[in-house]
């Protein structure tokens, strides 16, 4: 006798085998997104209305998920449907050649192409870029190094996740958790821009997930300086537990293995930034020294205003 479900299994893998593949990349496009915007599945479930345990399914191709539930996950991410969708071009290019040749590159090509293409072809930044704006996951010693630099060349330093709780009047906690991925996003815009309109020179630290929403990181890049400050995953974790914070890795099981995943899924992002400063086996004295040299062009007030 068939165990319960291995009809239906068939099915998906065998004769509608496109479909198993789709289910493989619909999960792989919520796990990705979930774990750039920090989100936990438990958070993710509270919002979108969808079990832990169902969600758990959708990402590990399990589950034959309806475009219903889908649009609710995607709401729940703040993200459109069509990006969870691997049907069609979500990124459509219109020059034919173009398309082709980068539908051949890997990953880190891509990412070398994109590098050249920005450099040849990218909007020049004028003077507007007075400031420095540190991105990069928790731990890594954005707080510390922003904390100096804004003090060596007395400017001030700006949190956004501060500035974000000022104009929600709740803090980063309690704002995911009840209004979700759509509004938290509508105010880490408003807090850049605020932030941009208040100072001219100043030192950001911006949230770790900020990377994952593409016009707020956009502006970001523009009007400033950016510096990935990185870490050994081992020194994030290390980090984030003597601080007593462990999110965005708080209510996982396996809190390194997520970590690890989080920071590969949102490399490609952080490595959009200007430079890359590698903090870990290093001193503070150390790091902010390179700090220092590559920031000081946009923070020095010796420019004409």
């Amino acid at each position: 006798m068939k165990k319960p479900g291995t009809k239906k299994k068939s099915a998906v893998t065998g004769k509608n085998g496109h479909a198993g593949q789709l289910m493989t990349e619909v999960a792989q496009r919520v796990r990705t997104t979930r774990s750039r915007r920090g989100l936990t599945r438990k958070n993710l479930a509270h919002h979108s209305g969808i079990s832990e345990r169902y969600l758990a399914q959708v990402e590990n191709g399990e589950a034959n998920v309806s475009l219903a539930l889908l649009a609710r996950i995607a709401e729940a991410l703040g993200v459109s449907i069509e990006s969870l969708l691997p049907i069609g071009d979500n990124c459509a290019i219109g020059h034919e050649r173009l398309g082709k040749l980068i539908d051949l590159m890997d990953a880190d090509t891509r990412e070398k192409a994109y590098q050249v293409l920005t450099e040849a072809f990218g909007e020049p930044r004028g003077e507007t870029r007075t400031g420095v704006a540190l991105i990069g996951l928790r731990g890594a010693g954005k707080s510390t190094l922003g904390e100096h630099l804004a003090r060596h060349h007395k400017v001030p330093f700006v949190r956004l996740d501060e500035v974000i709780s000022q104009l929600a009047g709740l803090e980063m906690g309690e704002l995911i958790s009840l209004t979700g991925q759509s509004v938290f996003r509508r105010y880490e815009a408003e807090a850049l821009q605020k932030t941009l309109h208040d100072y001219r020179y100043v030192v950001v630290e911006a949230g770790g997930s900020l990377v994952s929403e593409t016009e707020t990181y956009k502006l970001l890049r523009e009007r400033y300086f950016t510096v990935w400050v990185r870490a050994m995953p081992e020194d994030h974790m290390n980090r984030v537990t003597d601080q007593g914070d462990l999110r965005p890795m708080d209510g996982h099981l396996q809190p390194m293995q997520d970590l690890k995943r989080i920071l590969s899924e949102r490399a490609a992002d952080y490595a959009l930034a200007d430079y890359e400063l590698m903090t870990s086996g290093r001193s503070i004295d150390s790091c902010l020294a390179d700090l220092v040299k590559v920031s000081a062009p946009h923070l020095q007030r010796t420019r004409q205003c």
